[in-house]
């Protein structure tokens, strides 16, 4: 079965990369630069790690090295759902002063927003 990672297509970064080991394994003796030359186009002109780590088959380490690929659908983040999250000490300060004025002119009732505070805090943390 053959490796789906093989496929994916590579840019200039990648390509100097392998260019620089390549250049390692001459400096090693490993190839001469006839070799080095016809070897070194062909990495320019790679498009895929498969055809890039081909030219490498029959070298030791060091080989070009590539980053994970990115999958290509991402699980979605839960930081979108959780905007709301920071929205509800003021919404129960708003409500509070409201209910200040509107209703129970009682000075106590502005505690609440310190406890919601609190214990919203409390509950977040034990969450994540």
């Amino acid at each position: 079965m053959s490796d789906p990672s093989r496929d994916i297509r590579i840019g200039d970064t990648e390509r100097q990369q392998a260019l620089q080991v390549l250049g390692e394994h001459m400096s090693a003796g490993r190839i001469d630069v006839d070799e080095y030359g016809e070897r070194s186009a062909k990495i320019t002109t790679a498009k895929t790690r498969g055809e890039l780590m081909a030219l490498f088959y029959d070298l030791p380490d060091p080989r070009p090295q590539f980053a994970t690929p990115m999958p290509m659908f991402p699980e979605p983040s839960r930081a979108p759902a959780r905007r709301w999250e920071g929205a509800v000490v003021p919404v129960v300060g708003v409500a509070v002063v409201i209910l200040f004025f509107a209703v129970l002119r009682n000075p106590l009732i502005f505690l609440l927003i310190p406890a919601v505070a609190i214990l919203w805090g409390q509950w977040n943390g034990r969450r994540r």
